[in-house]
């Protein structure tokens, strides 16, 4: 055996075999595994560079040429949305999976500063993110990227950097604030602690004047620097002249400080510099665990507004493959999707099956086969094998698009609840104010030595912060759980509606059926042949988005129709090659005796008849036993005929199933349950369904649905799974019992709070304590609302 092929590879640590290429490096010659590795070494080697190879931990990654054209990432677009502008040039984020070891780092971070224009290289082996700065007018972006490839670290993007870099910023000062706070409120507490252990006034007035002086030094940066964003929200309410929490919480904080100031001057017998600062620090903890609930439910927004790549690669009409910025991208044009990345635009799978990764859109957390000619969205990841994608729709009008916009808009909504929370807290600000005055009056003709005290405890213990989260953080974390779920909740009053569900009306086709039809029989009259038949129907549905017109779209043979137009229960009428054609009901497309099937013909003369076969979803029946056992009546209300119906509510275990229901119908049965007194939810997906969606207390429309529904609907379910309507009711149910906890406590915090502030017997920084707990407590009874619920196994 040659010894050659127990060597391993200078660079990148694989075993070469014997016909292994050598290389002279540094003083002597070096064995590499192919040109790639011993390219990159001899670059290094002459960068004088070659300390890397004393540093490092673990091997390189093997170089491979990757073929990579980064002149795309050159593109103004590119720049505009993934490139910070800094001064001097630009700053962007990027991730590459080749960082083994800290001398990894070096190596970038040396090899790129080599480069004209560099400005700044920050390399984190731990993260595999690297933060690079460069002048644009002095080297292209696409240069450096190209320099990190040759080396074997293949860059991509990091994400949004602009967001993300403002993020980190809003973080890092957050923490600082509660740093100075945690150390300025320990300090006051410890210097405080000496006066406290002077009840009676025998310590000498300038050691008591110098620990109070120790005392403010230590309490002031608490109060202007670390409880900043308070001063600053009471100055926005006093702009706008209304009275809020933040007024209350930073006017309690400054009189608490002031006071304590002019005690301290003119020697007056107390100072609570430790209540003010602990009042910071607490404020800040439970402001911090509040955004911390908000930032986990709004994750979804920010992963959704990342899925789609910033670059595509498109295949070029002769042969050849180009990387372009997504928004180049054109209806019609095939791009190249590899195992791991995402697809850049909604289109369609051509050549062979391939496996998507859903997660994101569906909540799905398995990934779905699609086959040649089926639909995959942007957003979703390409498994196991590359893909080519036909692209049908990019940019706002993706599904990844549509669903982002109708997240930000459910978490946008604010119910009458939370509406009426905020003017109870604001009229409950005023009332604390007038109970502070009359605490103050009382005080100064009883005992004057301890008005301010009592005063600032009533103000400070009562502090509506409680109040004011107590509905905002339980919807957040329920919007959160919910869009992980799948199930986006878009109608302000939705959420609540939906907890006092008692009776749920689906429709069949879309819904309980999957839509996932299958063509058993086509019979053909007056001439028409099976092809022809087939031909006219797909032009005739090529629009439609009922679930059974994808039924057709195989057959396409290049008819275009004309004129469509669709009647809601009835079918679809357009012009082909100049005569009218009808595809639908028997009594509507051929003039015959609806029988159940799908007609085609001209209104009047039959031309082909389909029987078709649909599937009932996989859960169908797991979901209406699961909607039975929270206690909601079901119904099954379809346009289609009575068999078909009929065969699906026997298979999910519906008694008394409705067929051959007009939109009229549907919405009338409805009204009558509406009249009983119950609160009713209806299930749907198409046009025809559009009405009764609206007039339901609650409508739940399927993702695949029609654009209408969508607009018709108060909640969209995104993915193939029912189940997720039963646990966003017992997810509702939940919410509404925390939502009413909350208030509770908040109630009855303050009840019991103020009377024993007004008494004497709570003080400054027992109350702030008490405060903040109560806010505590609230938020994480909220964070409840996003754990799992039963319906969830």
């Amino acid at each position: 055996m040659d010894m050659r092929t127990r060597m391993a590879c200078f660079h990148c640590g694989e075993a070469i075999a014997a016909d292994s290429v050598s290389a002279r490096i540094g003083d002597g010659e070096r064995d590499f595994c192919c040109e790639g590795c011993a390219a990159a070494a001899r670059w290094i080697a002459g960068a004088a560079l070659g300390d890397y190879y004393a540093l490092r931990s673990a091997p390189a990654t093997r170089v491979t040429a990757s073929g990579e054209d980064y002149r795309a990432w050159d593109h103004p677009s590119v720049l505009a949305e993934h490139a910070a502008v800094v001064p001097g040039g630009r700053e962007i984020g990027l991730l590459t999976d080749g960082m083994r070891c800290a001398a990894c780092a070096w190596l970038i971070d040396h090899a790129l500063r080599r480069e004209p224009g560099v400005l700044d290289v920050l390399a984190n082996a731990i993260t595999g993110r690297i933060v690079l700065r460069w002048d644009p007018a002095q080297v292209a972006l696409s240069r450096l990227l190209a320099r990190l490839d040759t080396l074997g670290y293949r860059p991509g993007l990091a994400g949004e950097q602009t967001r993300e870099r403002r993020r980190a910023e809003e973080r890092r000062r957050s923490l600082l604030r509660i740093g100075v706070a945690a150390f300025g409120a320990i300090q006051a507490m410890m210097f405080a602690e000496a006066l406290y252990w002077d009840p009676h006034g025998t310590m000498a007035i300038p050691t008591r004047d110098f620990f109070r002086w120790l005392t403010c030094l230590v309490a002031t940066p608490v109060v202007l620097y670390a409880g900043a964003p308070f001063l600053s929200g009471m100055a926005r309410e006093l702009r706008g002249r209304r009275l809020g929490m933040d007024t209350l919480v930073a006017g309690s904080i400054l009189l608490a400080w002031a006071a304590s100031v002019q005690q301290t001057v003119v020697g007056g017998p107390h100072v609570w510099f430790d209540a003010a600062a602990m009042f910071v620090l607490l404020l800040l903890l439970a402001r911090l665990l509040e955004q911390r609930a908000r930032a986990l439910a709004g994750a979804r927004v920010e992963a959704m507004a990342r899925a789609r790549p910033a670059l595509a690669l498109r295949e070029c009409g002769d042969g050849r493959r180009e990387r372009v910025p997504v928004g180049e991208l054109l209806a019609g044009d095939v791009v190249a999707v590899a195992a791991g990345e995402a697809v850049p635009a909604d289109g369609v799978l051509r050549d062979a099956a391939a496996c998507f990764d859903e997660s994101l859109l569906t909540g799905e957390s398995r990934p779905v086969r699609h086959a040649p000619g089926e639909p995959v969205l942007a957003g979703s990841v390409c498994r196991e094998v590359p893909a080519r994608i036909e692209v049908t729709d990019t940019g706002a009008a993706t599904r990844l698009s549509q669903l982002l916009r109708l997240v930000e808009r459910a978490q946008a909504t604010r119910p009458r609840l939370a509406r009426l929370a905020d003017r109870v807290a604001v009229a409950f600000t005023w009332l604390l104010l007038a109970c502070a005055a009359l605490t103050w009056w009382w005080w100064r003709g009883h005992d004057p030595a301890r008005a301010l005290e009592t005063t600032l405890a009533v103000l400070v213990v009562s502090c509506p912060c409680a109040l004011s989260l107590a509905i905002p953080a339980a919807l957040t974390v329920a919007h959160g759980a919910l869009a992980r779920l799948g199930v986006l909740v878009v109608g302000s009053e939705a959420l609540a509606t939906l907890a006092r569900v008692d009776r749920i009306v689906f429709d069949k086709t879309g819904t309980l059926a999957s839509g996932a039809a299958q063509l058993q029989e086509v019979t053909t009259f007056a001439g028409c042949s099976r092809e022809r038949a087939l031909a006219l129907a797909a032009a005739l549905e090529r629009d439609s988005t009922h679930p059974l017109a994808r039924l057709f779209a195989p057959m396409a043979a290049g008819l275009v129709a004309t004129d469509l137009r669709t009647q809601p229960g009835q079918g679809v009428e357009g012009r082909i090659d100049g005569r009218r054609w009808r595809i639908g009901r028997a009594d509507f497309a051929a003039g015959g005796a609806d029988d159940g099937a799908i007609w085609l013909g001209d209104g009047g003369t039959a031309a082909a008849r389909f029987t078709v076969h649909e599937q009932v979803r996989y859960d169908a029946a797991t979901t209406v036993a699961q909607l039975r056992a929270q206690g909601i009546a079901v119904d099954l209300c379809s346009g289609d005929a009575r068999e078909a119906v009929q065969r699906v509510a026997t298979s999910v275990g519906i008694a008394a199933p409705l067929a051959r229901q007009s939109p009229e119908d549907k919405l009338a049965h409805v009204r009558a349950a509406q009249a009983r007194g119950q609160v009713v939810a209806m299930v749907g997906d198409g046009i025809n369904d559009a009405p009764v969606l609206a007039g339901a207390d609650v409508s739940i429309a399927m993702g695949e649905g029609s654009a209408l529904a969508h607009r018709a609907a108060n909640v969209v379910l995104h993915g193939s799974s029912l189940r997720r309507i039963a646990q966003a009711i017992a997810l509702a149910r939940r919410t509404r019992r925390i939502v009413r906890q909350n208030l509770a406590w908040a109630m009855a915090y303050n009840l019991a709070a103020i009377p024993l502030a007004a008494a004497g017997m709570i003080g400054p920084w027992q109350a702030a304590l008490g405060m903040a707990a109560s806010s505590l407590l609230v938020t994480l009874n909220a964070l409840r609302a996003g754990t799992r619920t039963p319906a969830d196994d």
